[in-house]
């Protein structure tokens, strides 16, 4: 098992790394060119395909060990056959759409069109998020055929456009989508998932990894829609697989708690979009309101709005963690002292503003 995921990892990181820079000169034969303006925080025109490499990395790095694991006769590839076949399927829709929005530019309802279909398509072949139990009260909750597919298909479409609108400082969405692999790879061996969900948290992770060296600031390069799309459909999915398992009411809240940061984001700038606007066509209009921008605003730069992000993100994992592991009394004693200690440190952190 250990040597399956340690194969997932650096195949993925050896090919992402590797194909980023072609990645990068495709962008400018095709035009894929993130040109500065007043809500962007890049001064210079940028590359925006770089999320070719980590697709590259995540599909060669699974696609080799599915190969290896039918040679080799394990069942768990047999089991999980048409789910894998829906992933992919899914997979290649959404980073087709991502790929056309980076270089002619869609329409916000084309997008959303295509996220659709690509999680439809996976609903067919057996994704979807099911029957769960809450321990406390051993009582089963039943979603109806179709509430289940209505929820499956917020969850995969949310998530998804929840990382695409993080993708707006160097590092950013990257780093965010990295932490939140990490965690849920965790949270996985935990939860005893399935071992096909840990391998695709860890090839999804071993991409990222292979990408970021071009993506930190100061950035070479960009993910764009068909990076940002691709990682937060992958993470959406992958965290369904995780929970198939034991669909508790814990394990569900867990990968809830995970993306919570570009969860709660995407909520807030919803809200904040329809009431500027004062219609619902607003939702898809761009703004400057989101966290990363605030703290710019505050006097942060890219670097260490970035890290303060980051800080949340782990802060975050780190709690669903080990609300999982030991359960909530320490989970919320673990996250007050986080705050007690941040406290401290309070005014110095305000004084940004002062300079």
């Amino acid at each position: 098992m250990w040597g399956d995921i340690a194969i997932a990892f650096v195949l993925a990181l050896i090919t992402s790394y590797v194909i980023v820079p072609y990645s990068m000169r495709l962008a400018k034969k095709v035009n894929a060119i993130d040109k500065p303006e007043a809500r962007r925080v890049n001064k210079v025109e940028m590359p925006r395909l770089g999320g070719l490499g980590i697709i590259a990395g995540f599909f060669v790095s699974i696609i080799y060990l599915i190969i290896s694991m039918e040679l080799e006769n394990k069942v768990l590839v047999d089991e999980y056959r048409w789910k894998l076949i829906g992933l992919f399927a899914g997979l290649i829709i959404i980073s087709i759409v991502g790929y056309i929005d980076d270089c002619k530019g869609l329409k916000p309802f084309v997008k959303l069109f295509g996220q659709t279909i690509a999680a439809i398509v996976v609903m067919l072949f057996g994704i979807t998020i099911g029957d769960f139990n809450i321990p406390v009260f051993d009582k089963l909750i039943e979603l109806s055929g179709i509430m289940e597919y209505i929820i499956t298909w917020l969850w995969i479409v949310g998530i998804t456009n929840a990382i695409n609108l993080t993708d707006g400082l160097d590092g950013l969405s990257s780093g965010i989508t990295l932490i939140a692999c990490i965690s849920l790879l965790i949270i996985f061996a935990i939860n005893s998932s399935p071992i096909i969900s840990i391998i695709l948290i860890t090839a999804l992770a071993g991409g990222i990894v292979g990408f970021l060296p071009f993506n930190l600031n100061p950035a070479k390069t960009y993910m764009g829609d068909c990076g940002s799309n691709f990682l937060g459909f992958s993470i959406a999915i992958i965290s369904i697989l995780g929970v198939a398992k034991t669909y508790t009411v814990l394990v569900i809240i867990a990968p809830l708690i995970v993306l919570a940061l570009p969860i709660f984001d995407t909520i807030f700038a919803i809200f904040r979009r329809v009431i500027k606007g004062k219609s619902i066509k607003a939702i898809f209009e761009p703004d400057n309101g989101h966290l990363h921008h605030k703290l710019v605003q505050l006097g942060y730069t890219q670097k260490e709005a970035v890290l303060i992000l980051y800080g949340i993100a782990t802060t975050l994992g780190m709690f669903a963690i080990i609300l999982l592991e030991s359960g909530i009394w320490k989970a919320i004693s673990f996250l007050l002292l986080i705050i007690a200690i941040f406290a401290i440190g309070y005014n110095d952190i305000l004084k940004k503003n002062k300079q």
